[in-house]
């Protein structure tokens, strides 16, 4: 990992790189014998790596010798994520930024509870208790966006209260302040990716049905996996109302689709193949169905095109809809609140574990 004192883009210097066109901050160099080099730019700081050490070593002297430059070694911190490289694999986690968090809003000594959502929970617009101050509200809520870098579990919990930073009610303050007490149980909670895990791309997609209960939308989640750990995850309300739980899981499922796309696109440039179709699992077979068959027209012929494209794909074989059954569908930790039980089994399913918990493995 470095950090440059001055912008620059890689396709400028005469070193063999490929910028990815569908993400401009990536670059790769390569050569007929196998030999790879990967570089990321943020801003001012710019991570790499690769399969061979000559490549490696070529790149950070051609860097030094044109820019002004710190060299900081193997990567350990990069924008806000605390990275520890071990021999068995690479976890990675913010448990500085957790800290620092629960001091700001003083909630660092407050009894921890063991989910971030209660279960069942409802909140309205209107809310419970008196109004709060609108202006701290909105403030807690934007620094909690910042910790679903690492921690994929408090993503419901989050999109949920931002739903009503407009005019929040002691009843959304109260469920904010119970993720900061969940966040304050699991501060050493984040993502383990193990080396010795498969590498192909898998994916699971769900969604609520109406579940805001102001527009009477539902909300798209998905999550993505290299091996064990997920990667990728997202919970994002839909644009339209679905008229039943199949069409809100099928529209999700498309939209599942164009981040699957995406991903494989990238692992291609990245001399990565994959291995046949991507597959994702959906829990609704009516959802699935829709994916293969246009024969029910009337069903589906008021949804928008655009949610037909994963069609397209499916015919075409560049991914795969399998079924899950519910109880293993680890994208319902974006969904809705959940059992105790059925909370900490998806959040295994995660690959997120608690640092103290891994065999300790010297790091790298």
């Amino acid at each position: 990992m470095v950090s440059l004192k001055k912008r620059y883009m890689l396709s400028n210097l005469q070193h063999g790189f490929l910028r990815y066109p569908y993400e401009h901050t990536l670059y790769i160099k390569f050569n007929p014998k196998g030999d790879v080099l990967i570089v990321g730019l943020y801003v001012d700081d710019l991570i790499f790596t690769g399969n061979s050490l000559k490549l490696i070593s070529e790149f950070r002297e051609a860097m030094i010798s044109q820019f002004k430059m710190t060299d900081l070694g193997l990567m350990s911190y990069f924008i806000g994520i605390e990275v520890r490289q071990l021999a068995g694999g690479i976890f990675i986690s913010q448990k500085k930024l957790a800290s620092d968090i629960l001091n700001k809003f003083k909630m660092n000594v407050t009894k921890p509870m063991m989910t971030p959502v209660e279960e069942k929970l409802k909140l309205t617009k209107d809310g419970t208790g008196d109004f709060v101050d609108a202006t701290y509200f909105k403030r807690l809520v934007g620094t909690f966006r910042y910790l679903t870098s690492t921690k994929p579990d408090i993503t419901y919990g989050i999109g949920l209260i931002s739903r009503f930073m407009e005019s929040p009610c002691q009843s959304h303050l109260q469920a904010a302040k119970r993720i900061l007490r969940y966040v304050q149980g699991t501060q050493s909670n984040s993502i383990f990716y193990s080396s010795s895990q498969g590498s192909n791309l898998v994916g699971y997609t769900d969604s609520d049905w109406a579940g805001d209960t102001i527009r009477r939308r539902s909300t798209s989640r998905y999550v993505f996996y290299l091996g064990f750990g997920v990667f990728s995850w997202s919970s994002k309300k839909q644009q339209v109302v679905a008229l039943s739980t199949a069409e809100a899981k099928y529209m999700a499922a498309t939209s599942s689709a164009t981040q699957a796309l995406w991903l494989r696109r990238i692992l291609r440039f990245l001399q990565h193949k994959q291995d046949g179709p991507a597959k994702i699992f959906c829990n609704s077979m009516s959802a699935i169905e829709f994916t293969k068959n246009p024969v029910f027209h009337g069903r589906s012929k008021h949804i928008d095109i655009k949610y037909h494209f994963i069609r397209e794909l499916v015919q075409e074989q560049e991914i795969v809809i399998d079924y899950c059954r519910s109880e293993d569908q680890v994208a319902n930790i974006l969904t809705k609140p959940l059992k105790l039980e059925m909370f900490m089994k998806l959040k295994k399913m995660l690959g997120m574990v608690k640092f103290e918990d891994l065999d300790l493995r010297e790091a790298m």
